[in-house]
């Protein structure tokens, strides 16, 4: 992958995170910029999700832990566990909120 199709990939996925966070029906702020994208949930806990370009990688880091996630077959792949970037997501989100929250990839 080149960096722009890296930057193609991630910008699109932030702006996906970001509509589906609007979408969860649960009150969660986000705020995004220059590959940085914060979430923040009611009780003051984030979640950061940001461009890694020299690595092309996307990193997230919760209240928990840190992920480092590799776009691979079609998806982002966390590089520790192995697991897939919405489903991981979509677990941290649930903590962090006190929620149970699914969130998906828009169809594309």
């Amino acid at each position: 992958m080149n960096d722009s199709q890296y930057n193609l990939l991630t910008d699109t996925l932030l702006l996906a995170v970001e509509e589906a966070i609007e979408d969860c029906g649960v009150d969660i702020d986000y705020e995004g910029s220059g590959g940085l994208l914060t979430l923040t949930f009611k009780n003051q806990s984030k979640i950061i999700i940001n461009k890694q370009a020299p690595l092309h990688e996307i990193w997230v880091a919760t209240k928990f832990n840190g992920h480092h996630f590799a776009y691979q077959d079609q998806q982002w792949v966390d590089k520790r566990g192995g697991g897939e970037f919405w489903q991981f997501l979509s677990d941290a989100v649930s903590k962090q909120a006190e929620t149970p929250i699914t969130l998906t990839a828009p169809e594309l």
